[in-house]
């Protein structure tokens, strides 16, 4: 697909230090960009990264209504650049979409711009181990209008950014903060979309969190606070007793994560017993005070692979294999980050390459 494209005459890659990039800091030269109006998304155009003109009526910061998406690209050891699984966000992008009234967008339109951009942008894929060039869609109601209804203009955007590991810990085991308090989602609401209301309701507990050294917050059910959710920023598995188990999609609160279909195909293959079912909180309490969880972690695009070494609890600490990451956790990270920058085979073609 061809698509106009403007370019910069001033990049941004001066300004970045590519010893600290942090993850989120830094912004590449263009962005990806489509407008809804009158029933019908245009082409969709590549323009310099910059400011956009919005009245102080844009629906989005009154109603919220917005969706976004988050994939990586790596710098692909045959040369040019490998992203990884775009398909699936785009589609869950899609989904994400129906769940809060915005009009669907073509997945190869998107594909095909993702592609575009990444080629053009290539300088600003890093090449370190662990890093990689963060891309993030995001679309929203562009319209301008006080009143609760669903907006009649959007705008999509693509935009890229160099990033390193997201939490600072890297691979080491991070401390996690189960929530009684607070809730993220509900059965029946939208917590299996990527939108900002989600993100929005975590932020009291995370702060919280933060300040009491744990990196991130663990959900439970809005309903019984009992049965796990997820993490904020990412999906979360246990191995107990050699068992993979992760929450189930059923219920519509846990966001069907990329990486979490990853590491369920791989481990499927790799001969473990898998299951996604309901797990409380209770039940990993009483595994651990047996002795029979072997190790926890998170599954997510921005870490990838996150250890859990220690999940606080009414005021109980479980820690998890000595606060190491253990085997399993080790074996999924370094086969998906070997698969995403070409070190392994991809049989699944789970990369689409990029060639520059």
């Amino acid at each position: 697909m061809n698509f106009k494209v403007t370019k910069t005459d001033k990049t941004r890659i001066e300004g970045i230090d590519w010893n600290n990039l942090r993850f989120g800091v830094y912004f590449s030269d263009h962005v990806f960009i489509s407008r809804y109006k009158d029933g019908k998304w245009d082409d969709g155009a590549i323009e310099p990264y910059g400011l956009l003109p919005f009245e102080p009526g844009l629906c989005t910061l009154h109603y919220g209504q917005t969706i976004f998406e988050g994939l990586k690209a790596f710098k692909a050891k045959s040369g040019g650049a490998n992203i990884f699984r775009p398909d699936m966000n785009v589609k869950r992008l899609n989904r994400s979409a129906e769940l809060v009234c915005i009009p669907t967008y073509d997945d190869e339109r998107l594909l095909a711009g993702i592609r575009e951009l990444v080629k053009l942008d290539s300088k600003f894929i890093p090449g370190n181990k662990g890093q990689s060039l963060y891309i993030r869609p995001v679309v929203f109601g562009s319209g301008h209008f006080l009143g609760v209804t669903a907006a009649s203009e959007y705008h999509l955007i693509v935009m890229t950014s160099p990033v390193a590991s997201y939490y600072a810990a890297g691979l080491n085991p991070v401390k996690i903060m189960v929530s009684t308090d607070h809730v993220r989602a509900v059965q029946g609401g939208v917590g299996a979309a990527k939108t900002a209301a989600n993100y929005a309701a975590s932020l009291w507990a995370g702060m919280d969190a933060h300040k009491r050294g744990f990196a991130q917050v663990l959900w439970l059910d809005g309903v019984n606070r009992k049965d796990i959710d997820e993490v904020g920023a990412m999906n979360i598995m246990f191995v107990i007793d050699n068992e993979l188990i992760t929450p189930s999609l059923s219920k519509g609160t846990v966001l069907a994560g990329v990486t979490r279909n990853t590491v369920l195909t791989l481990a499927k293959e790799w001969g473990m017993k898998v299951s996604e079912r309901n797990i409380s909180i209770d039940e990993v309490d009483d595994a651990h005070a047996s002795g029979r969880v072997n190790e926890v972690f998170g599954t997510g695009t921005a870490a990838v692979i996150s250890p859990v070494g220690l999940l606080e609890y009414k005021g109980k600490e479980m820690i998890f294999n000595d606060m190491k990451i253990g085997p399993v956790a080790q074996k999924f990270y370094d086969t998906i980050t070997g698969i995403q920058t070409g070190e392994i085979e991809d049989t699944h073609k789970w990369n689409q390459h990029v060639d520059f």
